[in-house]
């Protein structure tokens, strides 16, 4: 039996490693929240309470402390170094998460700050579970010289170990500046709060100085810029409970890791359910614009889907969705801006995107309705040849069920691109006003039957004569069919309980690529 003497020697102890831990969570400076909350933003902690299921959290090295000395480091060694890092569930299911703390140095990055957020990434490749950074920063930790940015090189060669293995999610909620950047531009997902996050690798007061140009924080490197210019950040949010509840929304229609499948839901969506609103979301007039998220409205669960990069390379729309329970992602051209033509953004937009969802095993469907590439001195000379290509080799690459419907026009290169059959598509599918042509009947009828028209007494009636003719002999909605280019087409009305069967029949689908170490896609 132990003594009251050494009894009280524990308790004793308890006590004073209580009080550690209590002084871990309040930082050094009591008012260093009340900053942090003034600027509108929340705590490390807070964050992560709302990111996690509630009291999922493991935190681990909450006592570490930098061994740095110098420029008055040595009397400055705050428990944490300014990063908590742990683990939790949401929906519970294991997520790896870190989180700069603000209050403690800026959240400036040193040595053992590095090293802690090194341990916590291994532990998630290790553990097969996804890892969220919640960034707010400010850099390089000055004092620790070149031993703080050596800590980015472990970060930027774990975030590139762990690409397509587990999913990377980074969280924007304060500054991130210089070499900082490159570690959420190298995640899957990149997470931004208006008015308080900005990422950039030069700031303003450089920018000036180098090119005489005068502009803010946000406007160099805000929210809406990244999501609407740069195409850096994927979502944009205006607060950061909102964000982190999308944040957890995302998670749950991912993987754990890129050996599993994503979480299948029990669906109360008809898989049966007629989309009969789809007769008029689609004009049968090529040239008249529509908005086609209204045609994935139709068709998935429940109507609901997640949009990535809505604002950038709006052209093109990728969203993460459900059918019958199955988590997919989405790829469709959008007539309502630019009329659906793919350029260079839209191809790297959508190449990214096919990307994480073959390696994530998430099946693809593409809803095509598109005239072609755009065309330009800009974008050939901006290299839409190489970069469109991204596209196409990210389609030609994916081993994931691929299905793609044509709604309305496909035409020339830009209709091979889009995961059309010849790529490798398992299920190619057409609404009955298709147009699947090397080009549109009046652009084809004036090259081919140039002569006849120019020779004609009534030029422009033998143009309409000609147009109808090639329309009718290569245009019509079931050339492809006949040629065994579509397998099938549908009933606009069925397109939901056709994709439904698709996806489930797809789901044990097994394809390998040829051995290799890597390919060596167009850049």
């Amino acid at each position: 039996m132990a003594s009251p003497q050494s009894a009280n020697e524990v308790l004793d102890r308890l006590d004073r490693l209580a009080a550690f831990k209590e002084l871990a969570h309040q930082g050094p400076d009591p008012e260093a929240t009340e900053r942090q909350h003034a600027k509108g933003k929340l705590t490390a902690r807070e964050r992560i309470e709302l990111l996690l299921d509630k009291g999922s959290f493991t935190e681990i090295e909450q006592l570490r402390r930098h061994r740095a000395v110098g420029f008055g480091l040595e009397a400055k060694k705050p428990y944490t170094d300014g990063v908590v890092t742990g683990w939790g569930t949401v929906e519970g299911r294991t997520v790896f998460v870190y989180a700069h703390d603000f209050r403690i140095f800026g959240g400036a990055l040193g040595e053992a700050h590095a090293t802690k957020i090194h341990k916590i990434m291994d532990m998630a490749i290790a553990a097969g579970a996804p890892l969220v950074s919640l960034n707010d920063g400010a850099g390089a930790r000055i004092q620790e010289g070149v031993s703080a940015l050596a800590g980015y090189g472990g970060i930027f060669q774990r975030n590139t170990r762990a690409s397509g293995v587990i999913p990377q999610i980074s969280v924007m909620l304060g500054p991130c500046a210089g070499g900082a950047a490159y570690s959420p531009a190298l995640t899957d997902f990149v997470f931004m709060v208006r008015e308080t996050s900005q990422m950039f690798i030069t700031g303003p007061d450089v920018v000036k100085a180098v090119t005489g140009e005068e502009i803010t924080q946000d406007g160099l490197g805000g929210a809406d810029v990244h999501a609407g210019t740069s195409g850096v950040a994927h979502f944009a949010y205006d607060d950061e409970e909102t964000c982190l509840a999308e944040v957890r929304y995302l998670l749950s229609l991912l993987p754990q890791n890129n050996r599993e499948m994503p979480p299948r839901t029990v669906c109360a969506d008809p898989v049966d359910r007629t989309g009969d609103a789809l007769l008029d979301l689609v004009p049968t007039d090529g040239g008249r614009a529509y908005d086609v998220r209204g045609v994935i409205e139709e068709v998935v669960d429940d109507g609901e889907y997640m949009e990535v990069h809505a604002t950038w390379a709006p052209n093109l729309v990728c969203a993460l969705a459900r059918v019958d329970g199955h988590v997919v992602g989405v790829v469709a051209n959008q007539p309502a801006s630019l009329a659906g033509v793919l350029d260079i953004r839209a191809s790297e937009k959508g190449a990214r995107f096919v990307q994480f969802c073959d390696s994530f095993n998430i099946p693809l469907i593409t809803l095509v309705d598109v005239p072609g590439f755009l065309p330009g001195v800009d974008q050939e000379h901006d290299g839409i040849i190489r970069r469109g290509a991204k596209l196409l080799y990210a389609y030609c690459n994916a081993t994931v069920p691929r299905i793609s419907v044509v709604l309305r026009k496909a035409y020339g290169g830009a209709y091979i691109v889009m995961d059309s059959r010849s790529i490798g598509a398992d299920i190619a599918l057409a609404w009955p006003g298709n147009e699947i042509a090397v080009m549109g009947a009046e652009g084809a009828a004036n090259v081919v039957f140039r002569r006849e028209i120019a020779a004609a007494d009534d030029p422009e009636a033998m143009r309409r004569q000609k147009i109808d003719e090639y329309r009718d002999e290569l245009v019509h909605p079931y050339y492809a069919a006949e040629r065994g280019l579509v397998d099938d087409v549908i009933d606009p009305r069925e397109t939901r309980s056709v994709l439904c069967r698709a996806v489930a029949m797809l789901s044990a689908k097994d394809a390998d690529l040829p051995r290799r170490k890597h390919g060596n896609p167009p850049q």
